[in-house]
């Protein structure tokens, strides 16, 4: 499943573009798996067992428990981290 789920692709409902699965696992705060995770990819595959199999036991409690931020704080990260990206390039 490891390489598998390298090669995973799809549409991500917050920044409207294709991303891989790879990169939902680690576009988090503090490059942790994206708190809808388990939303977006639980139709491709068993993301749960996968998951709890690659993610240390807090870890996986805490994904699991998570809750979503309000819209506009998520806005305010996303586009802080696109400033980000576009000064170090």
């Amino acid at each position: 499943m490891k390489n598998a789920a390298k090669k995973l692709v799809r549409r991500c409902p917050r920044l409207g573009n294709t991303v891989p699965f790879h990169y939902c696992k680690v576009c988090g705060d503090q490059q942790q798996p994206c708190f809808k995770i388990l939303d977006c990819w639980w139709e491709h595959f068993d993301v749960v067992r996968y998951l709890k199999d690659h993610l240390p036991e807090d870890q996986f409690n805490r994904l699991m428990e998570a809750q979503p931020k309000p819209k506009v704080n998520s806005l305010i990260e996303l586009i802080d981290l696109a400033k980000k990206n576009a000064s170090s390039e």
